[in-house]
């Protein structure tokens, strides 16, 4: 038995704490919100999963440094807007090597960096790993099977991790690529909302597949020319999480992208949506990326300009189709040429 907390007590934060604390280990779950606390501790429920009865072994805290002594894994699971900010908080607790698993997902608008380059800048004792993959918070709560990969710098640490959370209805792999395990799990969360756009204009099927189809090549282009291994992208962390946050109504990208499918500003999605959208907070970095790296990424081109630029999503649709003839890879070309 470990003793772990969870930094964070969102809907996928509190799923983990369900899975580690099943496997029998000591979980401690935090929110730097009193009155959430309160109401975890009084009901072990959680609004955003109805019908999820919470194991009572948990314990729930507002102090931070209670959350964070003493304890072999520290699962950060805030939005990743706030993973430098509270990593920042945790600095004075944290112990020299301490393990921290991130989880969220998500790229720095400003530094480009993405969530463990930040927890290391704020954190540079701990040993800090990734954990992702296609794995909505509302079926791994009910126990419903899950793979995830888990990215380390050392075999051991990766190891420890599966050894933690690996269960019957939870699978984990390892892997050593930690970098293309975060490009993959933030960048398919701007895909998810062109999907969910494509899903509001009333397309279909074959519209739904060619975006998933491209988005993949334009990730993969990316994460590659960034130093991601291509294995990656096609793994998990790549298509699998891809193809979860694309077709699912779980998915709070696809749900967001629906609306302003149907004519809605991204600010009135954000709003019905009640969560947050991880993907509107990418779309920017990912563009910004795109150009430093010169990598062409038209799906996410597109998106920011309907997101942020006052397009419509039927003409950026348009534009998508109308974009200049070309081959599918370039990696397949004709011997004569």
């Amino acid at each position: 038995m470990a003793k772990v907390s969870i930094i964070g007590t969102g809907t996928w934060g509190i799923a983990l704490g369900m899975v580690l604390a099943q496997n029998g280990h000591e979980v401690t779950a935090w929110s730097a919100l009193p009155k959430e606390i309160e109401a975890l501790r009084e009901s072990y429920t959680c609004k955003n999963l109805p019908g999820v009865e919470i194991p009572r072994s948990i314990v729930f805290t507002a102090d931070l440094q209670e959350a964070c002594t003493d304890k072999e894994m520290l699962v950060l699971s805030v939005p990743s807007v706030f993973t430098r900010g509270v990593a920042k908080q945790m600095n004075p607790f944290v112990k020299e090597g301490q393990l921290i698993v991130s989880v969220a997902k998500g790229i720095e608008e400003k530094t480009l960096m993405t969530m463990s380059q930040q927890i290391e800048q704020e954190l540079p004792m701990a040993n800090v790993a990734v954990l992702s993959g296609p794995s909505h918070a509302e079926e791994v709560s009910r126990g419903i099977p899950t793979t995830v990969v888990v990215g380390a710098k050392d075999r051991q640490t990766a190891e420890h991790i599966q050894n933690l959370f690996m269960s019957s209805v939870f699978r984990v792999y390892t892997s050593p690529d930690i970098l293309g395990i975060e490009l993959g799990g933030a960048l398919k969360n701007v895909i998810a909302l062109a999907a969910g756009v494509s899903d509001g204009l009333g397309c279909g099927d074959n519209t739904k597949a060619a975006l998933m189809t491209r988005g993949i090549a334009e990730i993969t282009r990316l994460g590659v020319a960034m130093g991601g291994k291509p294995e990656t992208f096609s793994g998990l962390s790549g298509i699998g999480d891809l193809i979860v946050t694309c077709t699912s109504m779980h998915s709070r990208n696809r749900r967001a992208g629906i609306l302003i499918g149907q004519g809605k500003t991204m600010q009135e999605a954000m709003d019905e949506v009640q969560m947050v959208v991880e993907g509107v907070y990418s779309a920017k970095a990912a563009l910004a990326l795109s150009k430093k790296y010169n990598v062409s990424m038209p799906l996410v081109q597109e998106t920011n300009q309907v997101l942020f630029g006052g397009k419509t999503a039927a003409e950026a649709l348009k534009d998508l189709m109308l974009r200049d003839r070309t081959i599918e890879s370039e990696n397949l070309l004709w011997e004569n040429k």
